[in-house]
């Protein structure tokens, strides 16, 4: 049990390990946490609209995708071109302190390989996810989000992927919750 108490107490690390791409689009702000609860949501999503994978794999990848970044941080694209991470010996070190680590060490070596659809759906989610915050920031006026958008884009591996990601960028996200012009906006009520 205390070696359960540790992964949770490891994967709440992530609430408080910031993205660390926004720093470069200069503006935004996102927990590791937060971008893997929406990029599951995401794979769920994908994953029935696909109808021939196992969702609940999909499910899998997204959630436990970024649990390495609780030892290793998350490295953006800059970071990478100079900074080597051993997220084996991280995902390694995890998976032999945990019941199912088996599973989960071979979970995110699919999820690297990209090589079954479960897998190209759960890096569509990723992102998608990341898509979704750029658009965001777009709407807020960040003129940056149009030049990384495109980059986003050629990382999709999926032709649904691809289609939902020129609805998102032709979405105004701050329209969800404003859906009709009915007096309630006026008197808050109907």
């Amino acid at each position: 049990m205390k070696h359960l108490a540790n992964f949770f107490f490891e994967a709440g690390m992530l609430k408080r390990t910031p993205r660390t791409g926004f720093q470069f689009l200069g503006s935004g702000a996102e927990s590791v946490a937060e971008h893997s609860f929406r990029a599951t949501l995401i794979g769920y999503t994908l994953a029935r609209l696909d109808g021939c994978v196992d969702v609940g794999k999909v499910l899998q990848m997204c959630l436990f995708h970024d649990i390495p970044e609780a030892r290793t941080g998350d490295l953006n694209y800059v970071n990478k071109k100079y900074v080597q991470v051993d997220e084996k010996k991280a995902v390694d070190d995890l998976a032999r302190t945990l019941p199912f680590g088996d599973d989960y060490r071979a979970l995110l070596e699919e999820f690297a390989a990209a090589e079954s659809d479960e897998a190209r759906i759960a890096h569509d989610a990723d992102q998608l996810e990341m898509i979704l915050a750029l658009k965001e920031y777009k709407d807020l006026g960040n003129r940056y989000a149009d030049e990384w958008y495109p980059f986003s884009v050629r990382r999709l591996r999926t032709e649904t992927a691809r289609r939902l990601a020129e609805t998102i960028w032709a979405t105004d996200s701050s329209r969800w919750w404003f859906d009709d012009d009915t007096d309630w906006w006026v008197r808050g009520r109907r």
